[in-house]
């Protein structure tokens, strides 16, 4: 397995994983799948040398994926990213999590990068054990946020800081 660069042919495969968590309503506040083409201005927000997308590729077929995001939009915010991340269905408690957020931890500093931010869900046990792993700690909740099939969820901020 190897981490590498999202290329916009990935797109398709980042999408089917992403959609693919929709349904468990564990891990995106989207309630219906999205497209490659609603997801292309997204994907070219992004580079190699800052907010990245890397894809976790295993015999030639991608099985995860990572995205950095500018934290709140605002310049001022330039060495904080939010930090996604989704593992395909049928990869997942493989360690495939658990390497693409080390490698993002590790090269946080070659990305000018001081703080990761991640916003999950608070029923999301399994993200936030595996972010709290990373040395990640509360930074923020906000309670009753969103709505997922009538019932109101809470979101937990983690932070890191990775000097």
């Amino acid at each position: 397995m190897k981490i590498r660069s999202a290329v916009e042919s990935d797109l398709a495969a980042i999408v089917q994983i992403y959609n693919a968590a929709i349904p468990g309503r564990m891990s995106t506040a989207d309630l219906e799948p999205v497209s490659v083409e609603s997801r292309l201005a997204w994907y070219r927000e992004h580079s190699p040398n800052s907010w990245p997308i890397w894809v976790m590729e295993s015999e030639q077929n991608i099985v995860g994926w990572l995205s950095f995001q500018l934290f709140y939009g605002r310049a001022a915010y330039q060495h904080t990213a939010e930090v996604s991340l989704y593992v395909a269905p049928d990869r997942q408690r493989c360690g495939i999590g658990q390497k693409l957020l080390q490698s993002a931890i590790l090269r946080s500093p070659e990305l000018q990068l001081k703080n990761l931010i991640g916003l999950i869900f608070a029923h999301n046990q399994p993200s936030l054990r595996l972010f709290e792993k990373f040395g990640f700690q509360q930074w923020g909740y906000l309670p009753q946020v969103t709505e997922l099939d009538g019932v109101e969820r809470d979101i937990v901020i983690l932070g890191l800081r990775c000097l």
